[in-house]
């Protein structure tokens, strides 16, 4: 059975070092999945990217929304038997956010009575110092997820230079204690997502960081992994998800230059056509309006007036297929 990481919405486990639950521990484990779906093209890709992975290389799976590179980095980090810290790429990041910083102080006082008649007394304040998610990852020797790291700034993200080339993180404010530098566990490695740089809200990373890591191009799968990925997500007939995964590859056909629907859609409108019991044809009036709702096939507006005759050309109806009812 293959092992995927869960998160965000699907059944997290998230444990400090006794087991027991902690929410201030970035620390993700794996679990063991029984729908994730893998077919010759996944199984291509993560031999590769694990392969990389093994060999102490820094990976970045880069593609359009929706492809499932959040899905695989998870798989193949759940491959590497290590804790995973997952890190979620952000705008308003600082190196202290990946790294860590001061929060807060301790004051200690020596009082020094030996002899009764001099009294003296020395403070010291010292800044308490706390990891930030790199900084245990780096630490322990976990496995980083940096889903979407484009999307935080280059600046913020100068820090892996050193941490992907000469493993070594460069921590100035412990020069005191750790000499300013923590060296990396041999156990560390690294998998980055990233979405093309047309996308609203991405920057353009920095060359050096790039050179660092082996780059893995994510599209849309093939027709039969989404085929097996919308069965495997939603519970539906082959048949019936078939049905689905033609219509919207057929809409990625027609409207290339545009938004091109992913696999999230097909899993969408499978969901939601079993939970309303309604059927997949396309004269299933709750069908067609599920179709244009996920896909945003506005009646209204010409360049996608293709929505529901590409709906009924998608197949041959050749009788009713009833999704079965939402069981919970």
């Amino acid at each position: 059975m293959p092992s995927q990481l869960v998160t965000e919405g699907e059944r997290a486990a998230v444990h400090n070092a006794n087991g027991e639950s902690d929410a201030k521990q970035a620390t993700v484990w794996p679990e063991a999945r029984d729908d994730f779906v893998l077919t010759p093209q996944i199984e291509e890709v993560a031999e590769r990217a694990l392969a990389y992975l093994e060999a102490g290389f820094p990976i970045n799976l880069a593609g359009l929304a929706g492809t499932g590179k959040t899905t695989l980095a998870l798989h193949l980090a759940a491959q590497l038997g290590q804790p995973v810290t997952l890190i979620h790429g952000n705008d308003e990041f600082s190196s202290s956010d990946l790294v860590g910083s001061d929060q807060g102080y301790r004051k200690s006082t020596l009082v020094d009575n030996y002899i009764h008649s001099v009294l003296k007394t020395e403070e010291t304040l010292r800044t308490l110092w706390t990891d930030n998610r790199l900084t245990t990852a780096c630490r322990h020797g976990h496995t980083l997820v940096y889903d979407e790291f484009t999307r935080s700034r280059p600046e913020a993200n100068n820090i892996l230079l050193s941490v992907l080339g000469e493993r070594l993180l460069n921590l100035p404010k412990l020069c005191h204690t750790d000499g300013g530098y923590l060296e990396v566990d041999p156990r560390f490695r690294a998998i980055f997502t990233s979405n093309p740089r047309e996308y609203v809200g991405v920057h353009r990373t920095q060359d050096a960081l790039m050179d660092r890591l082996i780059t893995i191009p994510i599209d849309h799968y093939d027709r039969d992994t989404e085929v097996a990925i919308a069965v495997a997500k939603s519970g539906i007939a082959k048949r019936d998800a078939e049905r689905i995964v033609d219509l919207v590859r057929g809409l990625r056909q027609q409207d290339a230059g545009g938004h091109r629907p992913s696999i999230r859609a097909i899993i969408m409108i499978a969901r939601v056509v079993i939970h309303r019991g309604a059927s997949y044809r396309p004269d299933d009036p709750i069908f067609l309006a599920t179709c244009r709702d996920v896909l945003n096939l506005d009646a209204g507006s010409p360049p996608r007036k293709v929505g529901e005759p590409l709906a009924r050309r998608a197949w041959i109806c050749d009788g009713p297929h009833r999704a079965p009812a939402d069981t919970k």
